[in-house]
Order: C-alpha cells, then sequence, then structure tokens
C-alpha cells in the first residue's frame, strides 16, 4: 500500500447518512393502496427497511396479511422504483450532525464515499438533492458492480472506485447487512443506532457505535489507530 494513500471513509446512505423513511414508506404505502390494502404508519414500517425495494414490498405484503407471486412483485416493484425516484426527497433530510462530520473528515484528508443497496441512480439523485452528492469519490449502488452487500466485493470496489484502499478504510453503517459487509472486507466498522435495524447494532458486533454524528471523527480516529491520526 502506497504510503500516499489518504483514509477513506464509507457511507451507507438510508438510515445512515439519511433518514429517508417518510419517502420509502409513503412509496409502499402508495402500491399497497392501489392494490386496496390499508397503508402502514411510518413507524411500524420502518424496521421493514434496509434490504432493498423488493423486500419492503414484500414485507408490506406481509404486515397487510396478502401473499405475492414473484411475476406480481416484479410488477409492483417496477410501479416502486418509478414512483420512489419521482418523490425520493420530499420527507428524506440529513441525520444531525452529518454536514459537520463530513467537514471534518475532509478537512484531516479523507476520502469520502457511499456504499449502498440503493440503485445507483436512486443514490445519486438523492444525495444530490440534499446537496452532498459532490462530497462523495465514489456513490455505488445495488447495481453498479455485479456484488451488492452484504457480500464484501461491494464495498472494496468502491473503496477502489474511489481512489482509496481497503488498509486505510473505515465503513460507518446502520445495519447487519453493513457490518457484516465490513467484516468481512476486514475493515473497521462505526454503526450508528437511528437508523434501520431489527436488531440493536450494539448486538451485532461493530468496532464502535456512535449515538451522533459529532462523535463520528473521534470513532474513525480510533479504530483506525494510528493511520488516521
Amino acid at each position: 500500500m502506497p504510503i500516499h494513500t489518504p483514509p477513506i471513509a464509507v457511507f451507507d446512505l438510508d438510515g445512515t447518512l439519511a433518514d429517508t423513511a417518510g419517502d420509502l414508506v409513503g412509496t409502499l404505502n402508495v402500491i399497497l393502496e392501489r392494490e386496496d390494502l390499508a397503508p402502514l404508519p411510518v413507524e411500524q414500517a420502518r424496521d421493514m427497511i434496509g434490504a432493498g425495494a423488493r423486500a419492503l414490498i414484500e414485507r408490506g405484503f406481509h404486515a397487510a396479511g396478502k401473499e405475492l407471486t414473484p411475476d406480481h412483485l416484479d410488477g409492483l416493484y417496477q410501479q416502486f422504483m418509478i414512483h420512489y425516484g419521482e418523490y425520493i426527497c420530499v420527507k428524506t433530510q440529513l441525520f444531525p450532525g452529518v454536514l459537520g462530520a463530513l467537514d471534518r473528515l475532509e478537512e484531516a484528508g479523507f476520502i469520502l464515499a457511499v456504499c449502498t443497496n440503493k440503485v445507483e441512480e436512486h443514490s445519486v439523485k438523492l444525495l444530490d438533492e440534499l446537496g452532498i452528492g459532490h462530497r462523495f469519490a465514489a456513490n455505488c449502488g445495488r447495481d453498479t458492480f455485479p456484488y451488492f452487500k452484504p457480500d464484501p466485493r461491494h464495498l472494496t470496489l468502491t473503496i477502489e472506485r474511489a481512489g482509496g484502499h481497503p488498509g486505510r478504510a473505515v465503513m460507518v453503517g446502520d445495519s447487519r447487512t453493513d457490518i457484516v459487509t465490513a467484516q468481512n472486507a476486514r475493515i473497521p466498522v462505526i454503526a450508528v443506532p437511528f437508523g434501520y435495524t431489527e436488531v440493536p447494532v450494539q448486538e451485532l458486533g461493530p468496532d464502535l457505535v456512535i449515538e451522533h454524528f459529532d462523535e463520528l471523527f473521534a470513532a474513525v480516529h480510533n479504530v483506525m489507530k494510528p493511520i488516521a491520526a
């Protein structure tokens, strides 16, 4: 690994950088209502998020007590993706402290990247609408490579595309998928507890858990010692 390789921080998107639940569940409810099913409250459906749009639709229908055939799911998925792409940033907001955390990392010489199971088009559009898309050297989605989380190659290829090196990387995420991906890539992982997970992230074995993005810079310094000093 070249000595001059800068450190890199790689972020998940949904439930990590941004609270996207309102718009994701909003689109799910549009689909449910088209199928004559009752909409779900955001708080009830919040933990259904995190495994992609297909899984969200399946979980929504399961909660409504209705089964889906594969062909029906395919059709609803296409409807979901179109609607969500049009209403991707109505209620979505960055979590408190994100901008300051990105500032501190950039000032310390970090490359920033996103590794998400959103499709790349949606990830790029959302981060641009949130005003931070330009800050990431790579924004890699579920369809960017032949692999996606929890396959560790999704993370390592994102790092490569951004110009970083896995030996000087840290992952920040909110779910089992993020933690397992980073662990399998042998990259330290910091978890946030305010995202979308059925199991508390503290129980999933991340290197550190932070309660607020104000804690991120110190946490990165901790898990990457002595590289990030």
